[in-house]
């Protein structure tokens, strides 16, 4: 099985890219060796854009894992696929203002897991707002949360990565917010989002999503609604105010 690096992670902000195609299915897609376009997961949708290929061009739909965990990125016309011949080299070109919001978005749910530190029930990314359910019996103030959170924007705080092992992650089960998504167990590592530098950490917990650089590229947001979806279930909605 050839082995892919995924750029969507080490490089969040690449637009364009260079890679060559190292595997392909008519249901799937096209495997890439560097794929730079995130596959849906964990609530964030999989990343579309388009595909150059011997100056031919094709619309990249979706993007997603198979069970394995190998990226596939699906074209439109995908009876295409079989046409396309291994080692062939692709420009991808990502649909950077989808993306680029939902990782303003996908920050802004960390912060807000932040000022409700309730365990987390699911989760949900669109292009309109984000989304968490919470489990926690009574419903928060939504200016005061509105308030905290465009607080934290403000403070312009880092978002930085690092990886923390099996064992260790055992060892700290605290870290873990989200009960519906468990992080991987078939990995080594497991890749860390921090907010806030090593002095003062707001926020560190296990994601693979994609994210900003400084929380003050998410801008403002306001919390649209929050609902009552059981006896111990909230859900609360964050909309960026643009």
């Amino acid at each position: 099985m050839s082995k892919q690096k995924f750029l969507y992670n080490d490089a969040p902000y690449k637009k364009e890219h260079e890679a060559r195609i190292i595997g392909k299915c008519t249901e799937l897609g096209v495997k890439l060796d560097e794929p730079i376009f995130y596959p849906k997961g964990g609530g964030q949708p999989g990343d579309t854009g388009t595909l150059l290929v011997k100056s031919h061009q094709f619309k990249v739909i979706e993007t997603a894992k198979d069970p394995e965990g190998q990226v596939f990125v699906k074209i439109e016309n995908a009876d295409a696929i079989t046409n396309f011949e291994y080692g062939t080299t692709v420009n991808q070109i990502l649909d950077w203002d989808t993306r680029y919001k939902y990782m303003r978005t996908h920050t802004a749910l960390h912060l807000l897991s932040v000022c409700l530190p309730f365990p987390v029930t699911g989760g949900q990314i669109t292009f309109e707002k984000g989304r968490v359910d919470f489990d926690m019996p009574e419903s928060p103030d939504k200016d005061q949360i509105t308030n905290r959170l465009n607080a934290m924007v403000a403070a312009d705080y880092t978002v930085s990565y690092d990886l923390i092992s099996q064992e260790e992650l055992r060892e700290r089960p605290q870290i873990i917010k989200t009960m519906s998504v468990k992080p991987p167990k078939n990995v080594d590592f497991v890749r860390l989002v921090r907010i806030g530098k090593s002095d003062t950490v707001i926020d560190l917990q296990p994601c693979g999503g994609t994210h900003i650089k400084s929380t003050a590229e998410i801008g403002k947001l306001f919390i649209s609604k929050i609902e009552k979806k059981g006896r111990m279930n909230r859900r609360v909605s964050v909309v960026l105010q643009d």
